[in-house]
């Protein structure tokens, strides 16, 4: 992997983290303000605040194990 190549994956990395922490507020939001009366937004904000962070951790080890090699 060139260099540039590796600097766009951290990049996306950064982008990652940024977008599950943006869901994991959401999350934070939903609990101190509107719960318990939008109980049922939960199961499809959990989803994605799941596969955001998902989405983080794979591209996150993806750069780790790149940075090691």
């Amino acid at each position: 992997m060139s260099e540039e190549e590796l600097k766009d994956l951290e990049k996306e990395v950064k982008r990652l983290k940024r977008i599950a922490s943006e869901w994991a507020g959401q999350m934070h939001d939903l609990v101190e303000e509107r719960l318990p009366a939008a109980y049922e937004e939960i199961p499809a904000l959990a989803q994605s605040t799941f596969d955001a962070c998902r989405a983080w951790a794979e591209a996150n080890t993806r750069l780790t194990t790149l940075q090691k090699g």
